[in-house]
């Protein structure tokens, strides 16, 4: 893939995860942050409150990662409600220092594919006609684009989306991305390079 495209791609990524990194919590999603902050309240612990701290300000990046696997907002909010409980509960098992976000995607992605097991069913939407519902996108003209953005991600392979998303998005290296998979790093540059060049055809296409 030549490098002009590459880099566009890229920027058109990176404006769809600030959007979403942006936007206004659900309502979920802050009743569940005030249970935590209840929960502090009768501990009273330094290491807690750092936590959860911490746990909030990535609230947006683990939505976004749930997005790219559900392709469905309600169902990627009650992913991230049972992830971060999860983490909650587990928190004596996170080192501190290490990366926090990759921990939480790794718990993200663990539920995600328990409840598929348990449903014996993919979320397949290969026409993107699901993307429409993942979030609400702005009114002004580039929210155009940004649809057009969403509807070609939601049209991937789960798997390609995944690694998509990781990489180029929430900017992990391939390493740490597939470590988090659990496959081969060439794996997942693999992936990665599949995607950028179905989505950069798809869009040129829309264009």
């Amino acid at each position: 893939m030549p490098a002009q495209a590459r880099d566009h791609l890229g920027e058109q990524l990176q404006i769809l995860y600030g959007f979403v990194l942006t936007e206004i919590h659900p309502a979920p999603l802050l009743d569940l942050v005030a249970r935590l902050d209840a929960a502090l309240a009768t501990r009273s612990a330094v290491d807690a409150d750092s936590f959860r701290r911490e746990l909030t300000e990535v609230l947006p990046r683990l939505r976004t990662f749930a997005l790219s696997l559900t392709v469905n907002a309600a169902q990627a909010d009650d992913l991230v409600q049972e992830t971060v409980l999860k983490a909650w509960a587990n928190q004596h098992r996170f080192t501190p220092g290490t990366n926090l976000v990759a921990w939480l995607c790794t718990i993200l992605r663990n539920q995600f594919y328990t409840e598929c097991r348990r449903r014996r069913r993919e979320v397949e939407d290969a026409d993107g006609a699901a993307a429409g519902e993942m979030i609400a996108l702005p009114a002004q003209e580039h929210g155009i684009d940004l649809q057009k953005v969403w509807q070609a991600m939601a049209a991937l392979p789960p798997t390609q989306r995944e690694a998509l998303m990781l990489v180029g998005a929430q900017g992990l290296t391939y390493e740490a991305a597939a470590a988090l998979i659990g496959c081969q790093v060439g794996t997942v540059k693999s992936r990665v390079s599949r995607a950028r060049a179905f989505l950069t055809g798809r869009l040129a296409a829309r264009a």
